[in-house]
């Protein structure tokens, strides 16, 4: 026991020596300025994710192989932080009047999705990752599907691609739609959460909207998030081998979203620390959108084929406009 812990404390006395020694580079301190730039108030979500971008193709993220985990990890901590500046029954609310659009959207979505599968001859199981994708909630979707399905890495990663390339127009596109629609806060809120792929985009889109949209866009987008659970149980059979089980991963952290939100409903004295933790939250996510543009790497854009990003796009404006028109007509 002895010898183990003197073994980690030299093995730990290497790793400082060499962290302190070594010299940061332009590319580094770069990356950095950058994004205390994007916590700051100074740079809107939609600058944010374009910072990220040209990061990606200009300069290089330096940490590279530990994007996916800080961004998976700081886009959930900041929906939950989101909660705690939303009203639960205005939340709930919301929630009721968009399920028949979510289940809805989710159905037409999948279905579209495996006839233009079927129409442009791809690959099942990527085709179907963009499908989740497009159909639920974006990266979210697809990190909890691939396992279920046995999805290779490169499936995954073209998969995730397409859904972030298009998650980047979103956020620029829609806004401007919403607008030009004279949209109200509660239906673009609405169109939001069921048309933009991420989690993360959702509440960048709706936040630049208004505060009613974002927080019917979150709640929504959260309630529509829970459909990962039946979907990749179904999703298991219908892909699984007999006699083999797959592990379903379940978004706990909107249990903790929730929670947020019933403390700030019921419990003055959290009222009173709210608009500070809603703060730091609002600066988590623009940090996460600029994180999530680092990602978009020539070589992740370079592996999305024109049939896959086809069919991606093609999905996503078929579903954005249906909902588009069913929220004119029937909501607004």
């Amino acid at each position: 026991m002895h010898h183990k812990l003197r073994d980690r404390r030299v093995h730990y006395n290497d790793y400082l020596r060499k962290t302190l020694n070594k010299r940061i580079s332009v590319r580094e301190l770069v990356f950095a300025g950058l994004a205390i730039l994007c916590i700051s108030s100074l740079v809107s979500p939609p600058m944010a994710l374009l910072f990220g971008i040209l990061t990606a193709w200009f300069i290089g993220h330096p940490y590279l192989h530990l994007n996916h985990k800080i961004t998976h990890f700081l886009l959930q901590a900041s929906v939950v932080g989101l909660g705690f500046g939303m009203d639960a029954g205005n939340a709930f609310k919301a929630g009721q009047e968009g399920i028949m659009f979510t289940i809805a959207s989710i159905l037409v979505t999948l279905i579209m999705g495996y006839l233009l599968c079927r129409l442009f001859a791809i690959d099942k199981k990527t085709a179907y990752l963009v499908t989740v994708g497009t159909a639920i909630c974006g990266g979210s979707a697809i990190a909890a599907i691939a396992p279920v399905i046995r999805a290779k890495e490169k499936q995954v990663s073209v998969a995730l691609g397409v859904v972030f390339m298009l998650n980047a127009l979103a956020l620029f596109v829609f806004p401007l739609i919403g607008h030009a629609l004279g949209m109200s806060q509660e239906a673009f809120g609405l169109w939001s959460a069921v048309a933009i792929h991420d989690t993360s985009s959702v509440v960048g889109a709706a936040g630049r909207y208004g505060a009613m949209a974002l927080e019917t866009a979150t709640t929504v987008k959260l309630a529509r998030a829970l459909w990962i659970i039946p979907l990749a149980l179904i999703s298991s059979m219908a892909f699984g081998k007999k006699g083999r089980k797959s592990k379903i991963k379940i978004p706990y952290f909107i249990g903790l979203f929730i929670l947020g939100m019933l403390l700030h409903t019921y419990v003055p004295a959290v009222r009173h620390v709210s608009p500070y933790i809603t703060s730091i939250a609002s600066s988590g996510l623009t940090l996460t959108l600029f994180l999530i543009g680092c990602g978009l790497t020539r070589k992740v854009i370079g592996t999305v084929g024109g049939k896959l990003l086809l069919l991606g796009l093609v999905l996503w404006i078929f579903t954005a406009v249906l909902s588009l028109c069913g929220i004119i007509f029937f909501v607004s």
